[in-house]
């Protein structure tokens, strides 16, 4: 009887915390129209920044020729070939590349880089293929969220929905709009937020991220005052479950 009436009331008080989100709150891109065409018109592309891990590969149809342009680590034994060394753009914005030396390419987008590597071996090597790839390409996604961490990314470009679905979604006491995405430019900390529930956030800048940007989603107002009510069923459970105990009690003797 005493751990029912208990339940009951830790119920009671659980579904009135999570009775204060309005459905509005929670709907994405809600004022796009039934049918509506949206363009995306945004031309973001990634840019190399300082301390970023970019792996480049040169070939040819002479493998010999461009062996030079291609460092690996370690020798090659019992068939397993070395792994191909990535070059990091130093505080400079370079990286030192084999036989041409340092190379300028921060706040350059992987195709820059390609043009300008493949005029630099112009001299050495005949129609080069470069494949070039960031390799700590990662997003942080903290707040309320399902599963808030670093995701590390394979392509070249993110969006930030793509970013919350690698987090498993804004929860229901997250906002959605106002997601604050902190992005870094040589040490300078930028600020932007984006609201999710209008369709402009498809124009935002902040809609495709870049390399190591931080997403937060901030909790909404009952998100807010979850914890303090979360204290306060504590303390209002306390209190009920001693008053139930004294009154079986009393009950009990008499």
């Amino acid at each position: 009887m005493y751990q029912k009436i208990k339940l009951a009331c830790y119920l009671a008080i659980t579904c009135l915390v999570f009775s204060c989100t309005p459905s509005k709150d929670v709907v994405y891109f809600q004022d796009a129209s039934q049918f509506e065409t949206l363009v995306d018109d945004n031309t973001f592309t990634t840019k190399f920044k300082v301390d970023d891990l970019v792996s480049i590969n040169v070939s040819t149809l002479d493998p010999e020729a461009s062996a030079p342009f291609n460092l690996y680590a370690g020798s090659e034994e019992g068939g397993i070939r070395p792994e191909q060394v990535n070059y990091l753009v130093d505080k400079n914005g370079e990286i030192d590349f084999p036989v041409i030396g340092k190379i300028k390419i921060e706040g350059l987008s992987p195709s820059e880089t390609r043009e300008l590597l493949r005029d630099k071996l112009k001299d050495y090597l005949k129609d080069p293929i470069i494949n070039i790839r960031i390799r700590n390409f990662t997003v942080t996604v903290l707040g309320a969220v399902n599963r808030p961490g670093t995701y590390p990314i394979t392509g070249e470009q993110i969006t930030i929905m793509e970013a919350l679905g690698y987090a498993g979604d804004i929860n229901i006491k997250g906002r959605r709009d106002n997601v604050l995405v902190i992005r870094d430019f040589d040490g300078t900390k930028v600020y932007n937020r984006i609201n999710l529930n209008s369709k402009d956030a498809l124009k935002s800048p902040v809609y495709y991220l870049t390399q190591n940007d931080v997403v937060y989603v901030e909790p909404n107002k009952s998100g807010k005052t979850q914890s303090s009510l979360d204290q306060r069923a504590t303390i209002a459970i306390s209190i009920i479950s001693t008053l139930i105990t004294s009154t079986v009690i009393l009950l009990t003797r008499n």
